[in-house]
């Protein structure tokens, strides 16, 4: 069972432009890709800042890939994070995201996520505050489909250490107060899982009330470590029979957008072919499919260096060589290679903890 599939741009560091969110979801449209919600996390209007109005020019470039979204078929949403507003909802509170909330329908919007990640979530009657944010913000939107994200949003104890331990029954109390229609997002055992299971999933929907939300944080490659890497290679640890047991499945992509698209093609590979899907024969198609042949060929000859072997542990002289072969192709991808060899995507802790 094929589930509905999406793109999650929601990663740190370079953002996409406007011109190859547009690119991006016109194409995956025609291989099945059914939702867009921008999310990013250099949008600090959607996060730090998000009670100031957006510039112009970026409430133009939200209204353009609404529409663009809209004429391939695709759900375009918006991902919200309105800092800590948990800890005091206050008239002010209310009167700024009532505000964010008016310019998000103007942009057209079809799903609105309200993302509560990336917060201290160690105190009190958490789950329950949360939900009553969220439904005050469903009675206020268009948005036709409301989504939120839990502030533990995966098993994965990291979130424990850096932002508090959760509340004890966090999971089961947000299930209970929030309305079924909610979805709520979630990445699996880990931040970035390795693979998914049905016993977990089945878990989880038991937890929640509901079927989980898939944001898949595959192949996104951010943070300091995880820039070092272009994340190329097709989807594994993605079952077909989890389908059933999630409402949809998004996609956390690279900063990479025309790379971004092979793996997210395999995918689509992945849930349609079930126990016959080979990872190494969807990497090849997908990469020929969106590179050509001969770049595709190249691509996959270096996989091994460009996946895996990181930045900082290619020598000078590779590097050199890489960027000589990737430099005769006139391609978006090649330049997305050569642009990644010579540290244009490369992500610091500041870049994190400044977005």
């Amino acid at each position: 069972m094929t589930p509905e599939l999406g793109i999650i741009e929601g990663f740190y560091g370079r953002p996409w432009t406007w011109a190859e969110r547009e690119e991006t979801a016109a194409y995956l449209s025609g291989h099945g890709y059914r939702f867009y919600h921008f999310a990013p996390k250099a949008d600090l209007f959607l996060r730090r800042r998000w009670a100031e109005p957006h510039p112009a020019a970026d409430a133009a470039g939200l209204a353009s890939l609404s529409r663009t979204c809209r004429a391939h078929g695709v759900r375009f949403g918006v991902g919200l994070s309105p800092y800590e507003i948990y800890r005091d909802f206050n008239d002010a509170a209310r009167d700024a995201l009532a505000r964010k909330l008016a310019f998000l329908d103007e942009t057209g919007i079809d799903d609105l996520a309200i993302l509560f990640d990336d917060m201290r979530g160690d105190f009190p009657d958490l789950a329950q505050k949360q939900a009553e944010i969220v439904h005050w913000v469903k009675s206020r939107s268009a948005a036709t489909r409301l989504l939120i994200c839990p502030s533990y949003y995966t098993d994965d104890p990291i979130l424990d250490r850096i932002f508090g331990d959760r509340p004890a029954n966090y999971l089961e109390d947000l299930g209970r107060a929030l309305d079924p229609a909610i979805e709520v997002l979630w990445t699996g055992e880990e931040v970035c899982a390795r693979e998914f299971s049905v016993g977990h999933l089945a878990r989880v929907t038991k937890q929640l009330g509901r079927k989980p939300f898939l944001w898949d944080n595959y192949p996104v490659n951010d943070g300091p470590r995880m820039s070092q890497f272009l994340h190329i290679r097709a989807f594994t640890g993605r079952p077909a029979a989890m389908g059933a047991y999630i409402s949809a499945h998004g996609v956390n992509p690279s900063s990479q957008p025309m790379l971004a698209r092979i793996p997210a093609l395999t995918l689509v590979d992945a849930y349609a072919q079930g126990d016959k899907y080979q990872y190494g024969a969807a990497l090849a198609s997908a990469a020929e499919r969106v590179l050509g042949k001969d770049l595709a060929k190249s691509l996959v000859n270096d996989l091994l260096v460009l996946n895996d072997s990181g930045l900082d542990r290619l020598t000078e002289s590779a590097s050199g060589k890489l960027r000589a072969r990737y430099s005769a192709f006139d391609h978006p991808a090649a330049r997305e290679i050569t642009d990644w060899l010579d540290g244009g995507y490369r992500i610091t802790q500041e870049i994190m903890d400044n977005q």
